[in-house]
């Protein structure tokens, strides 16, 4: 028998993950769903999965938490600019408890992108080839729920900005990169390196074009400066820390740091990557 654990279960991705492991064949009696909030983990509870509290920034809880696991889903924290020190954390706590691989969920072409968000990834595969403990990079590019979020303004105003240039970006559903993870996690290959990408590769143009089939509205893609983008963001209300990131992903963009000819995460999952007009439609429902 071998015990799996995710982290930051109750959040997007790692729910996702819990839910393509037991799709997958796992039995929920031997997954570990490792939350901060127990408030919400009812449906994973419900669905028999064992539920432990700790968060990135406890590291006794987490000991306690990856006791007697296997194999380990290190979903990566959501704080950017403390997730080294929190996903040390986690390293340290998988080696205490015997943990025999982790999986971490990294960023796409890492050692190589760009974005500001690749020096914390790149730092925890630094860490976890120095724990000399095995290990599978999943590199995963961008959602497609994360233009899904632009799309009602967009469809309001007619008009969908970025900074990407005419450049592609290669977007997969959220659920496909869990899949991806879960099918890793099942049947493991020890230093395994996953460039994970969508099978369609769109300009914004092609995203502008989705929001305006899926609404029947008219939606054109304008392109700006990152400065000038990060100024509508900013104007738009959104968090210092949150506009840094975005404007800066959207420049990362437009150098091509978002798309990929890899096919790992179809290979991974078997099948080619929920269809974005689908998540936009679902997105809008």
């Amino acid at each position: 028998m071998t015990t799996y654990a995710v982290t930051g279960a109750t959040g997007g991705l790692g729910g996702a993950a819990v839910q393509a492991l037991i799709a997958r064949g796992a039995k929920p009696a031997d997954i570990v769903a490792v939350v901060r909030d127990e408030s919400k983990a009812g449906g994973l509870r419900d669905a028999g999965v064992s539920i432990r509290i700790a968060d990135y920034e406890s590291a006794d809880a987490l000991v306690a938490a990856l006791d007697g696991v296997d194999r380990l889903l290190l979903v990566s924290s959501p704080e950017v600019g403390r997730r080294l020190p929190q996903h040390r954390n986690v390293v340290d706590a998988a080696k205490s408890a015997g943990v025999r691989l982790i999986a971490y969920t990294s960023l796409l072409a890492a050692d190589s992108s760009p974005l500001m968000l690749a020096e914390e990834h790149t730092a925890t595969e630094g860490y976890l080839a120095e724990a000399g403990i095995d290990h599978v990079l999943l590199r995963n590019g961008w959602y497609s729920e994360n233009y899904a979020a632009s799309a009602p303004a967009a469809i309001d105003g007619g008009v969908f900005h970025g900074a990407a240039g005419a450049a592609k970006v290669a977007p997969a559903a959220r659920a496909d990169f869990a899949d991806a993870a879960a099918a890793a996690l099942l049947n493991p290959t020890p230093g395994a390196v996953y460039e994970l990408a969508g099978s369609e590769h769109m300009t914004y143009d092609d995203i502008a074009a989705t929001f305006a089939e899926v609404s029947g509205e008219p939606v054109r893609y304008q392109s700006v400066s990152r400065e000038d983008y990060a100024a509508a963001l900013t104007a738009a209300g959104m968090p210092e820390a949150a506009v840094a990131v975005i404007s800066d992903s959207d420049a990362g963009a437009a150098q091509g740091a978002l798309d990929s000819a890899s096919t790992d995460l179809q290979d991974l999952r078997g099948a080619k990557s929920t269809p974005f007009v689908d998540v936009i439609r679902a997105a809008l429902a």
